[in-house]
């Protein structure tokens, strides 16, 4: 009798396992289910989506170097002559051997053809070397924002991303309308701008007074 009892009971709790197995089961699929219809989660064993690229890329692919950039040149072979130079006022950069280069208009190529023809064949048989841009010259702001001056240049930057760094406007500021000052191939120009407007290294913005 107790036996037949045992039984009876074990056979009940054997049942009720399998039936919870079978519940979990069903609603870890219908989780991943939903996890897999949301955006930027399929095939990510995090479930996490991608964010945008923030990568430190050049203003363009022609950016042209000025005073106040910063690059590193590596002479492959040759550690004495690589480093890191910054573009002086002139926009010359003062390397080992070859003394002053002149940087300033150029691209990042053009300015490693200028080195490897500086240091070939008077100095080096067949030389090579790169150039990369590691930080660019400030931009400026004056007029009516808080803190005006120089800033430091972040790619991407819009004006109004200037205006926030410069402590915001004041109240006579004319919010909608701006005024840059740039300069490109040798060239210097004012460029009307508006909030939105991608701003480049070097340009200077002026935030004006508002009429009324």
């Amino acid at each position: 009798m107790a036996a037949r009892h045992f039984g009876a009971i074990l056979v009940c709790t054997l049942a009720f396992s399998l039936a919870s197995a079978a519940v979990a089961r069903a609603e870890g699929s219908q989780t991943q289910s939903a996890l897999d219809a949301m955006p930027g989660t399929q095939g990510d064993p995090m479930n996490t989506p991608s964010g945008p690229d923030v990568s430190g890329s050049a203003p363009d692919s022609g950016y042209r170097l000025g005073p106040g950039d910063q690059v590193r040149i590596i002479v492959f072979g040759q550690p004495d002559l690589s480093g890191v130079f910054r573009l002086d006022g002139d926009g010359l950069i003062s390397m080992p051997l070859i003394n002053n280069v002149d940087a300033k208009g150029l691209s990042a190529e053009e300015l490693q053809k200028r080195i490897v023809a500086k240091l070939t064949p008077n100095y080096l048989k067949d030389a090579n070397a790169s150039v990369d841009i590691l930080s660019y010259r400030p931009f400026y702001i004056v007029g009516e924002v808080s803190k005006p001056g120089s800033y430091a240049y972040v790619n991407g930057m819009t004006a109004i991303n200037a205006v926030a760094l410069a402590g915001g406007f004041t109240y006579r500021a004319d919010e909608d309308d701006f005024e840059i000052k740039r300069t490109a191939n040798g060239k210097t120009g004012v460029v009307d701008a508006g909030p939105e407007t991608l701003i480049q290294p070097g340009d200077v913005i002026t935030v004006d007074e508002r009429w009324f």
